[in-house]
Parts: structure tokens; sequence; C-alpha cells
């Protein structure tokens, strides 16, 4: 019977989505997280009787024909890009990016990561780092009489030193935009990676066309609404109990053929 397969495949499919959801609200208080959405397709479908063929010598064309679908597949889990509310801080290098684009983040191998987590440090010989030590390119120094760092919304960093009445600039960060987002390579501790599907980045300054702006003291968090992935998951759960219905259904109605005489 194929309604034992096509319910399986309907229960796996409920199970990746329950996963997705899973994931979402377990990062709803992760910086800079956005949320993920599965995606599905329907399978083949077996012919019993052709759409389109002759029904007679005369020319007569079936109209509809007869299509068994045999279940569904995860064509993809899709990353949702909506701005995330921004949350005051009042550290002087925690950096949220309003709008458009990724921090930049040179990897100990020399690759470069892309972030939305802006809760950044200073190392031991005074750069500009991620939570896990990382350079946040260009690479910034921040000199060691500094008495505070300012980054205003383009991305310039000036820090105030003692015996100076002006500010010293000694950069400026950059943001970097893809044609597709969605296709940037997740790689954990908030870093992505860059793919043939993302395509390449495009750096810029913070606030120029298309770019976003930078915001000082501030973190973006998370964009999970948790009343959305509830209701999700409810539907998801529901989704999983009547896939296997079908399948006791099924096993139902083979045990009434084993049964007769």
């Amino acid at each position: 019977m194929r309604s034992l397969d096509i319910a399986g495949t309907g229960m796996q499919a409920q199970q990746t989505n329950v996963e997705v959801i899973s994931n979402n609200i377990a990062n709803m208080a992760t910086t800079g997280y956005k949320r993920r959405r599965a995606e599905f397709q329907d399978l083949i479908y077996q012919n019993l009787r052709r759409v389109g063929s002759s029904s007679s010598d005369n020319g007569s064309v079936v109209p509809s024909g007869a299509q068994i679908g045999l279940g569904v597949k995860t064509a993809g889990v899709y990353r949702i890009s909506e701005q995330g509310t921004l949350t005051q801080t009042a550290n002087s290098l925690d950096l949220a990016i309003s709008g458009n684009g990724y921090f930049q983040v040179t990897l100990p191998s020399g690759d470069t990561a892309y972030t939305r987590d802006g809760t950044f440090a200073l190392s031991a010989d005074g750069q500009i780092v991620t939570a896990d030590g990382y350079v946040v390119h260009p690479g910034l120094s921040v000199p060691t009489n500094a008495t505070s760092i300012t980054v205003n919304a383009n991305g310039q960093v000036q820090v105030s030193q003692d015996g100076q009445t002006a500010p010293t600039t000694i950069g400026q960060l950059q943001l970097a935009l893809f044609p597709n987002e969605a296709g940037l390579d997740a790689q954990g501790d908030n870093l992505f990676l860059e793919s043939a599907a993302s395509g390449s980045p495009v750096a810029g300054n913070p606030g120029s066309p298309g770019y976003g702006s930078v915001k000082q003291g501030f973190i973006e968090s998370s964009n999970v609404n948790s009343v959305t992935e509830i209701t999700s998951l409810i539907t998801a759960q529901r989704a999983y109990e009547m896939n296997s219905k079908v399948i006791t259904a099924s096993d139902q109605m083979l045990q009434t053929l084993t049964n007769l005489r």
C-alpha cells in the first residue's frame, strides 16, 4: 500500500519541521540570530492514467488523468533576515546593525567570516575582537591610554586620549552585503561563510546607500517570535499525528485483508 510510505514521508517532514522550530525557540536569546523556516515539496507522481493521453482512435484526449502522489520531501530550510529588536546595553563595544549588512571577522585560518553579532571586546594587545577572540576587520587597535571609544553611525571609530582635547580616528568599520543572504553557510558561533549560493560579498561603509547604520551601545536581539513559533509547533505536531493516523488506518486495512477467508 502506497499510503504507508506516503504517510512515512509526511512524518519525516514534520519531524524536520519540529526540529527547525525547536532550534528557533532554543535561540530566542541569541544575539543576531535569524529564525529559520522549513519548506517542503511534493514527491514524484505515479501515472495510473496519463494526463493528455488519447482515449480513442478519433483523437479524444484524457482531460485530467489519474496521478498518485508519493509523499513529501524537505526542499530547504530558509533563513528569514528580518531585523531583530535593538536592545540598549550601554557598553561602548556593543555594536548593532540597523538595516542590511554583516560585520567581517578574520578567523584563525585567515578566512573571513560574517556576523550580525556585535558583542565585541578588546584583546590583550588592544584589538577589537569577537567573544571568541577573532579580530574584527580591518583589525583596529585601541591605544592603551584611550579613555573612551566612540563608533558613529557610519562606522568610524574614534578614541579619546589623556592630554588631547580632540578625539583621534583609528579606523573605519565596513559592512558586507550579499546578493543572497539566505545562501550563507552557517558555521555556528553566530558566524557565516560565503558560499556559491550567497554570491560574493560587497563591502561598504555603514550608512551608504543599501547599507545599514551602526548603533553603538546596542545589540540586535533574535528575530524569533515566540507566539508564532509555538503556533507553528502545534500545527506541526498535529500534522505528525494525522500522518500517524494514516499509517494506523493502512495497517487496519491490511489486517482486514489478512483476515479474509
